[in-house]
């Protein structure tokens, strides 16, 4: 029959004819799955940021959701990059991606939030992926009891249309006769692929039944939308990596079934294996497969993942079935470099793109990801009651665990690096240096020495969570104090940590992480002295505006400078106190005018470019600074730090017993404290220990 012949309108939804009037329309799509991925992720658009003082990109789609991906901002453009080019045909079309780091940096969580975000963008009746199933195959006489089979490989109902006829220029023809244009099929076919071993086989023997007659073929096809089951393994599928014994090529490729071969005629049909018993062809119909340390497999299915990512097809004595999915996989750094010392296995790394993932190391980042580690979910003791939170306790583990992971360098101090990664002010120390440290660590061939690739990790981060609900003070005071934060991860690391060069650094980082835990309790205290939350913040700012008015020349006699609030736009007064200014730049170390000059240079500079992007900017991240605040207020106000420890510390004088009861009314009214953590963060401050 003549493949010009025109389509009957035919108004069986299920119809081939049917399903290709609806992707002409645009109501339906053919893309390939990077195709696909590529238009989920970019959905939302994207932002230009700056992080680690280099400009990048970020992409509102891996933000979603109450749990979401935190950081990753290198690792997400290169994965977007990655997709990006696969769905233009290059490379990337036949690479898989391979994301390799230390255990518990969210290699894992990064696949697996892609996965569920794609099965919830195919839900969605415009996104739908559709496949075809033959149908009545009894009439055909060969199939015994099997009467209806689905694509194995869940194939576009496209790529039928394209297989159409036994020329591809008849096929062509058809879709131009349905009402595709040139410019559309020329889109198209620039995907096409054969079908799959078993599709191509059943079709042949409908052709051959019907003498050619192409209406009376298509009475066979029915076109379903594929099942979005991720029990199943359908549309996304995940392959843990098993143990060297127990795994098979079976579990990728699929095997000979006994049950088909006994219902087929013909022992040479293709549909006598069950690919589908394999992880590969539940997502070939553009899914995504997702291989779990796939460096741990055994040689013999690390070869398959060659065959399959770089051929895009299930290959079985010979039978062949194309594929179309994204193949993602995960390693950890000490398998990977395993894998690649053994020089013959260079094939899968030349077929992979590489993206070493560090732990997070931006503190401010991994306050949302301690979040994550501490949980919404109440708490309670083991008595009932409820259990409270220390106001510190997020910072004091953030703090914790991201010093454990930056490196120590000659040319910046921990507390630098930790600043300066979070984009704060360092001193004197520029985001240059950082971007220094950063390009000599990582142009190592270790990966384990690179930026980020040691350290306590997110795993490591929930063991020190557990930890503290289960100590017994936890549950007598109902309290999650911050400091016993820094005895549990302590005992993280003489637990978790093999080598003694990384056990004692990390205790260094801890000792380090208790020192500027000390100083945020300093703030709080002094909060608490003045019964006002802000009263340090206010002080800083303050010396701030005082700095900015003191050269200018709208400054009169009285000293009284007016400057417009960047909050609130209107003007404000505020007198020039030049002894306190002296106070607090003695306190920092500036000893001489050239030392203060440039200082108030460098925070006039800083303020010029922070409050124009923020105005909540309230330089509470430079350390010596909000340091000598406190202190030159302590000192005016309390006779120092000392006199107020030492007050607090003794209450039988009945003055002191006053201050101490305010400053508890305050912590437990105003900064969040519960009376269990605001006694023991009091107690803390008056210990001389932990001082910078």
């Amino acid at each position: 029959m003549s493949a010009n012949r025109g389509i009957a309108m035919n108004e069986n939804p299920e119809s081939l004819e049917s399903h290709l009037r609806e992707v002409l329309s645009g109501t339906r799509h053919f893309e390939t799955a990077a195709q696909t991925i590529a238009r989920m992720m970019l959905e939302l658009g994207v932002e230009k940021v700056t992080r680690g003082g280099k400009t990048t990109y970020d992409f509102p789609f891996f933000r979603q959701g109450a749990k979401h991906i935190v950081g990753w901002y290198e690792e997400t453009n290169q994965f977007v990059n990655f997709v990006q080019e696969a769905a233009r045909g290059g490379s990337g079309a036949e690479q898989a991606f391979v994301l390799v780091g230390e255990p518990g940096n969210g290699k894992t969580f990064f696949v697996e939030y892609i996965c569920y975000k794609y099965r919830r963008f195919l839900s969605k009746p415009e996104n739908r992926k559709y496949t075809i199933e033959f149908i009545n195959l009894k009439e055909l006489g060969t199939y015994g009891k099997i009467n209806v089979i689905q694509s194995q490989t869940f194939e576009d109902p496209l790529i039928l249309a394209m297989n159409l006829f036994e020329s591809q220029e008849d096929s062509r023809k058809r879709l131009l006769g349905l009402g595709f244009k040139e410019k559309n099929l020329d889109r198209i076919y620039h995907m096409w692929r054969p079908l799959g071993a078993c599709t191509e086989y059943i079709w042949n023997d409908i052709r051959h039944h019907y003498e050619g007659d192409i209406e009376k073929m298509l009475e066979h096809v029915r076109i379903v939308p594929v099942p979005i089951a991720e029990s199943l393994g359908i549309v996304t599928g995940k392959y843990s990596a098993r143990d060297k014994i127990t795994s098979s090529a079976t579990d990728l490729l699929g095997e000979e079934d006994l049950s088909r071969l006994l219902n087929l005629a013909d022992t040479s049909n293709p549909y006598k294996y069950n690919v589908r018993r394999g992880a590969i062809a539940r997502v070939a119909g553009g899914g995504i497969h997702f291989s779990d340390e796939m460096f741990k497999n055994k040689k013999d299915l690390v070869q398959i993942y060659l065959q399959v990512i770089q051929n895009r097809t299930i290959e079985l004595d010979g039978y062949k079935w194309p594929i179309d999915c994204l193949v993602i996989a995960t390693s950890n750094n000490h398998e990977f470099n395993r894998f690649i010392a053994e020089k013959e296995e260079g094939p899968i790394k030349d077929r992979s793109t590489m993206c070493y993932v560090s732990h997070n190391t931006d503190y401010k980042l991994q306050e949302a990801l301690t979040d994550y580690a501490i949980g919404s979910e109440k708490k309670f003791t083991v008595t009932g009651q409820d259990l409270h939170e220390d106001p510190n306790l997020n910072y004091a583990l953030s703090v914790a665990v991201t010093l454990s992971r930056l490196p120590h360098t000659n040319k910046l101090t921990p507390v630098e690096t930790m600043k300066l990664e979070a984009g704060e002010v360092a001193g004197e120390k520029s985001v240059r240096t950082l971007i220094e440290v950063k390009d000599m660590l990582n142009a190592s061939q270790d990966v384990t020495k690179r930026w980020g690739q040691k350290g306590i990790g997110h795993r490591g981060l929930g063991r020190i969570v557990q930890r503290m609900l289960t100590m017994s003070e936890t549950h007598e005071g109902g309290c999650l104090f911050a400091r016993d934060a820094f005895k549990a991860a302590e005992r993280e690391v003489i637990d978790y940590v093999a080598e003694s060069v990384d056990r004692e650094k990390f205790m260094k980082d801890l000792q380090t992480a208790r020192r500027l835990y000390k100083e945020r309790i300093k703030t709080s205290i002094f909060n608490a002295y003045r019964d006002d939350p802000n009263a340090i913040s206010k002080d800083v700012m303050d010396y701030v505006n005082m700095v900015i008015g003191i050269d200018s020349d709208q400054l009169g006699a009285d000293k009284i400078w007016r400057y417009i609030d960047p909050q609130t736009k209107k003007l404000k007064p505020i007198k020039i106190d030049e002894r306190f200014i002296e106070s607090v730049e003695a306190r920092i170390g500036l000893s001489n005018k050239e030392m203060r000059e440039t200082f108030r240079t460098t925070i006039r500079k800083v303020y010029g470019q922070k409050v124009a992007t923020d105005p909540n900017y309230n330089f509470m991240d430079n350390e010596a600074l909000v340091k000598a605040v406190t202190d030159v207020r302590l000192e005016s106000e309390v006779a120092g730090a000392a006199s107020l420890a030492g007050a607090l510390a003794n209450r039988t004088n009945e003055e002191n017993l006053r201050i101490y009861n305010r400053m508890t009314d305050t912590m437990l009214n105003k900064l969040g404290y519960c009376r269990t953590c605001a006694q023991k963060s009091i107690e803390y401050f008056c210990e001389k220990v932990d001082e910078s």
